[in-house]
């Protein structure tokens, strides 16, 4: 359990920054105000949900000893506590502690393995799910090489992401991933199970032009 004097302590902080912000302060002040306050933003949004939560289970529970309230309480009270670890990972992954990289756009790349045609038409799939999850948060999705198969799938395809905490957002979907379904082109309705890899990078930084001289 994430303790709650931490979850406090976060809250206060985004609240002391939200108020000297809201003051007036010096343009290098506020842009470096301003920085912190984006950074917790999510944070602060994920905890106010949590706690949202975790008071709703409270409510519902105390809701059993009402006669009156005893049937609502447990109809909502499976679907909260099924919410519960979900949630609770959430907030987990937005308390882990930055990475360096995590403001800047990335590189995308996804590759069938095995499961041969039907792998390359679950990367497709996976492509069209990472371009409609940027579109949703307002992101760019620049495709810069796909090869593709005749049936539509895709042998390979390298993309850049460009937006607000991307790589902060897609670096845990690097790794393997796997789908069981029955192709649309399995004729005795078997379960194929197809793999593809998708490794996120962040976008190296602009460095200065090295001159090597040859002599």
């Amino acid at each position: 359990m994430i303790p709650n004097d931490r979850l406090e302590q976060i809250v206060q902080r985004f609240q002391f920054l939200e108020a000297k912000m809201n003051e007036g302060a010096s343009g290098d002040q506020i842009a470096k105000l301003g920085r912190e306050y984006s950074e917790l933003r999510p944070v602060v949004e994920q905890i106010v949900a949590f706690r949202q939560l975790v008071g709703d289970l409270a409510d519902a529970q105390d809701m059993l000893s009402d006669p009156d309230m005893r049937v609502l309480a447990e109809e909502e009270l499976p679907l909260l506590k099924a919410r519960f670890p979900k949630a609770e990972r959430a907030l987990q992954l937005t308390l882990l502690p930055k990475d360096a990289a995590d403001a800047r756009p990335a590189m995308i790349e996804i590759r069938p393995g095995t499961g041969g045609e039907e792998a390359a038409l679950f990367a497709a799939d996976l492509l069209r799910m990472y371009q409609r999850y940027a579109e949703a948060h307002g992101w760019s999705f620049d495709i810069i090489e796909e090869n593709q198969t005749e049936l539509g799938g895709i042998k390979e395809v390298v993309a850049h992401i460009k937006g607000e905490g991307v790589f902060a957002r897609l670096k845990y979907e690097s790794g393997v991933h796997r789908v069981q379904r029955v192709p649309e082109t399995e004729s005795q309705g078997r379960i194929h199970t197809s793999a593809c890899t998708v490794a996120i990078m962040p976008e190296a930084d602009e460095v200065d032009q090295i001159e090597i001289n040859a002599g």
